[in-house]
C-alpha cells in the first residue's frame, strides 16, 4: 500500500486475498470505554482509516498490517476466551469484509462492539453488535466527514460518542445532541481529549447544563498510558 492510500478497499487484491482482512493487531485486555468498560475484552484492529483526524491516538493503524483469514482471526479470539469481543481501527468498515467478520463473530455468541468514526454507512451492519459510533465535533478537522444518515440506523443498544477538545466542541456536541434528539435513540458519551480539556472542566459544564449525556475517560489510557496492543 502506498503512503497516499487511506482505506483498504481502495488497494490492488491479489485473489489470494478474498476472504481476508488487513489486521494492525488483535489483543486481550479490559474496555475502557463505552457500555463494555472494564470487561475483559478481545480487540480485533482493522487497518485503513479514510478519516484524519487530529487527536487520533491510533495513527499506527493507518498502514501496513497484515492479511488474516476471517476464520483464523476467529480462532485467536476464541483462544482468548472472552464474552466481549470489539471491533475497532483505524476505521474497520473502510474494509467490506468488516460485515462478514461481524457477523460470524455474532453467531458464535459473542457480545460484540463496533467502534466506528460515522463517516461510513453502518445500516447494513449485523443488528445484533454494539455499535459506538463517533461523531466528529469541530476541532477534530474532519466534521465535514460526518455521516448524518447514519443516526437514522441507530439502536438502542447503540452508542454515540463525541470526543471534545475545547469549549466550542462542547458546545457544537451539546447542541447537537439536542437538534437531533440522539439521547432518545441511544446512549450519548461526552469524552475529553487528553491535554486539550480538563476532565473536571468537561464534567462541570455537563452538570450545569442537565445534559442527558455520560461522561467517560478512556480507562486503558490510565492503565497502561495508551500503549499498543492494549
Amino acid at each position: 500500500m502506498s503512503g497516499n492510500d487511506t482505506s483498504v478497499d481502495n488497494a490492488t487484491e491479489s485473489p489470494a486475498a478474498a476472504g481476508r482482512l488487513r489486521i494492525t493487531e488483535i489483543f486481550h485486555s479490559i474496555q475502557g470505554e463505552a457500555d463494555a468498560m472494564g470487561w475483559r475484552t478481545v480487540f480485533v484492529r482493522l487497518t485503513g482509516c479514510p478519516l484524519r483526524c487530529v487527536w487520533c491516538d491510533t495513527e499506527y493503524a493507518f498502514y501496513g498490517g497484515n492479511w488474516r483469514d476471517i476464520d483464523d482471526i476467529l480462532a485467536e479470539v476464541a483462544a482468548h476466551g472472552a464474552k466481549h469481543v470489539c471491533v475497532t481501527g483505524g476505521e474497520p468498515l473502510a474494509q467490506k469484509r468488516c460485515l462478514t467478520l461481524l457477523q460470524k463473530l455474532c453467531d458464535a455468541g459473542y457480545e460484540v462492539s463496533l467502534e466506528t468514526s460515522g463517516a461510513i454507512d453502518v445500516s447494513t451492519v449485523d443488528r445484533r453488535v454494539r455499535k459506538v459510533m463517533d461523531l466528529k465535533a469541530p476541532d477534530s478537522g474532519e466534521a465535514k466527514r460526518n455521516l448524518w444518515s447514519n443516526l437514522q440506523h441507530l439502536l438502542p443498544h447503540d452508542q454515540v460518542k463525541i470526543v471534545i477538545a475545547s469549549r466550542g466542541d462542547y458546545e457544537w456536541a451539546r447542541d447537537t445532541v439536542a437538534e437531533h434528539g440522539i439521547d432518545r435513540r441511544c446512549m450519548v458519551l461526552f469524552s475529553p481529549v487528553h491535554g486539550a480539556v480538563e476532565p473536571r472542566a468537561l464534567a462541570e459544564w455537563i452538570i450545569q447544563d442537565k445534559l442527558p449525556v455520560r461522561f467517560q475517560l478512556q480507562l486503558h489510557k490510565l492503565l497502561w498510558n495508551d500503549a499498543p496492543g492494549h
